[in-house]
Order: C-alpha cells, then structure tokens, then sequence
C-alpha cells in the first residue's frame, strides 16, 4: 500500500511505502545515521558505523512490516518498523534523515504505522526513545505517545558516572539519563 502525504509546508510531497529491496542501500545508511546519533546522546562511538545492524533487523522474525518515506525525486528520506510484542506492537525502529528533519517526516511515518497496526488488530502500539533524546520524546508526544508502558533502567557497570545526566523524577525516586 502507498499512501500519499502532504506533510508540514516547508517540505515537498511525500510518498510514504512498504519497503522494497532496491531501498535497501539508502535504509542501512539511515540505520547508520541512527547509531551514529543515538552514541552521540551518551558520549560513545560506534563500533560500527555503516549501518551493518540493518542486516540482522531484516532477519527479526517479530518484524511485521517496514515502510519508507520517499521525497518528489524518489529518494528514501526515512524509514520505520513495526515489530509484533504480543497483541501490540514496538515502533521500531523510526529514524529520518537529519538534514530533513521537522518537515512533519516522522509524524507522517508514525501516522502510517499506527494505521498498518490498526489494520492488523493490534490493540497497541509502543515506542521506546533513548530517555536522552528530548527531541524524539517531544515529537512522538506531540504524535500521540503520551502513556507510560514501561519502564527500562539501567546500571551502568563501566563505572562510566559521567556519560549520564541528572534526568526526572519517576515516583519519587531520582533516575539519570
């Protein structure tokens, strides 16, 4: 299924579409960008920076679908991913290119997946941003998301103290990020 979008103005019509293996390049070089931005949140490099992640994700078994958000000239300007988690599903992954970022690209691709997940029954549908990236957490609010799931902690057992920051309460308790 394809679905056309007119996302917010200042960027040109979108064509938001199930993945194809000729998109294969221009996703494993999105994929790249991903980790490349999500180490950056904490301060780490990453071990791998071509994107090679993107093979193993292709082979997920809970991987129900992949749609790809294409500019006018045909170019792969984001992706997301819809994985089964029980009678839900998980965003994952999204990510657009950052030179086309707040263009509306990652609302339409989140619209899309909660359409695809509606259509497929599922009576849920859950996204877990790096706690972070304020700017994933501000968007995917503004798209919806705005229900507390779960929870994921974390202990960080490289004694690495200062790649966290102080970060939110959650039920009285102080947690960093």
């Amino acid at each position: 299924m394809t679905t056309q979008v007119s996302p917010a103005p200042k960027a040109s019509a979108l064509t938001i579409r199930a993945y194809r293996p000729t998109d294969h390049r221009e996703c494993r070089l999105l994929w790249a960008e991903l980790t490349a931005a999500d180490a950056g949140l904490y301060g780490t490099k990453t071990e791998d920076n071509s994107g090679a992640a993107f093979e193993e994700y292709l082979t997920r078994l809970d991987l129900s679908g992949m749609w790809v958000a294409s500019d006018a000239g045909g170019a792969v300007v984001g992706m997301v991913g819809l994985l089964l988690d029980g009678r839900g599903g998980q965003v994952e992954p999204l990510v657009v290119a950052s030179a086309r970022r707040g263009e509306g690209i990652g609302r339409a691709l989140l619209s899309h997946v909660a359409d695809q997940a509606r259509r497929r029954g599922l009576g849920q549908l859950s996204i877990s941003p790096s706690a972070r990236n304020l700017d994933a957490i501000r968007c995917l609010h503004a798209a919806g998301y705005d229900a507390l799931a779960r929870v994921t902690l974390a202990i960080d057992l490289g004694r690495k103290a200062s790649v966290w920051e102080d970060g939110i309460d959650l039920h009285d308790l102080r947690f960093r990020r």
